[in-house]
């Protein structure tokens, strides 16, 4: 037993990230740039990074200048595009570190140019109001784009997952936009993971999977389906046998119906498995589900072992497989009424993470 895996940890499985990726650049019919922000949703940006540079991908996607400076210190090369609206002051952080920022307004992009200006990204938004020139007014930056023209431009599917026309109305809102401009503009861009899930080949010069490399997609009736890329696992440290009618954890929302044995993992939501588990959340153990007993607490996690022969040392799996049974991170969230993003980010707070099928 490494020092590593004598607690909680995370397995991550750099090969299923690459068949994912792959499988996203065969959809799409074009390079991908993989989305490593927040940290590669809580997997690791330096060792995903690394792992996907081999495939060839255009770049990589981030959120913050910091994420970008992390990669470039690791030695990542590519272009990395910066998808959060970013302040005069970092301007020259970003020039420095040769990172591509993004920009939806006039000012900015007359900022940008007047500090030294670079390769930039014109940010179009056709529906999800959160950032970028909205595709109604973009008229109004023309004399901007057409002045200092951009590398690219884009936009973001708010609903791509859903069924219900949104896709195809912002992807012609997009071109609209871009008639409109009348900017010669080389590269165009616009998928997210669902977005290619739902047509191939892309219309667009590159795509940008997310959480579909870590292993989240493939919802009923999807063309393809990611293989699971994270698993969440700690030990049994201590085992009880408690009495009808005892409780468990804070608030004693558990309480024993007739003899019950309880495993605790050295696991809480310090470690990333939420608090919104407490009395939902279902572990296996020995290949067996086996369900959450009581609230989760900081640093540990109750189990209801009662129908399963385990000991002290053992490994429970919060989230991934265990012999023929599986529970991924779309299930797991599902349980506790989560979003799987939020699931798979929280997995960076404190737990290590080990990395097989690759290298990292």
């Amino acid at each position: 037993m490494d020092a590593d895996t004598r607690r909680a940890w995370v397995d991550i499985d750099l090969g299923a990230l690459q068949h994912n990726a792959r499988t996203m650049a065969t959809r799409a019919g074009r390079p991908i740039l993989p989305m490593v922000k927040a940290d590669a949703y809580g997997l690791g940006a330096v060792a995903v990074a690394r792992a996907l540079e081999p495939l060839d991908v255009w770049g990589f996607g981030i959120a913050a200048v910091r994420e970008g400076e992390e990669l470039r210190a690791a030695g990542i090369r590519r272009p990395i595009l910066v998808f959060t609206p970013l302040l005069p002051s970092e301007f020259g952080e970003v020039r420095r570190l040769g990172l591509t920022p993004t920009f939806g307004d006039a000012a900015a992009i007359r900022q940008w140019v007047e500090s030294g200006g670079g390769a930039w990204h014109l940010a179009i938004d056709t529906g999800m109001n959160r950032a970028g020139v909205p595709w109604r007014e973009v008229e109004a930056i023309a004399d901007a784009v057409r002045a200092h023209p951009p590398e690219g431009a884009f936009t973001h599917f708010h609903s791509a997952e859903h069924n219900d026309g949104s896709l195809a109305g912002q992807q012609q809102r997009f071109r609209d936009a871009l008639q409109l401009l009348a900017a010669p503009i080389p590269l165009l861009h616009a998928e997210n993971s669902s977005g290619i899930e739902r047509q191939s080949p892309s219309p667009w010069s590159f795509a940008r999977p997310g959480v579909f490399l870590y292993g989240v997609g493939g919802d009923v009736g999807a063309a393809v389906a990611p293989r699971p890329v994270a698993s969440l696992r700690a030990r049994i440290v201590e085992l009880r046998t408690i009495e009808d009618g005892d409780t468990v954890s804070y608030s004693a929302t558990y309480r024993a119906v007739g003899r019950r044995r309880i495993a605790t993992l050295a696991c809480g939501y310090a470690d990333g498995y939420r608090r919104a588990f407490s009395n939902r959340g279902v572990a296996l153990v020995r290949g067996t589900r086996v369900p959450v007993a009581g609230v989760i607490t900081m640093d540990m996690t109750m189990l209801d072992v009662s129908d399963v022969a385990c000991d002290v040392g053992d490994v429970a799996t919060l989230i991934g497989g265990d012999g023929d049974e599986l529970l991924d991170v779309n299930d797991a969230a599902r349980l506790a009424a989560l979003s799987p993003y939020e699931l798979l980010v929280g997995l960076r707070l404190r737990v290590p993470r080990r990395y097989t099928g690759g290298a990292a």
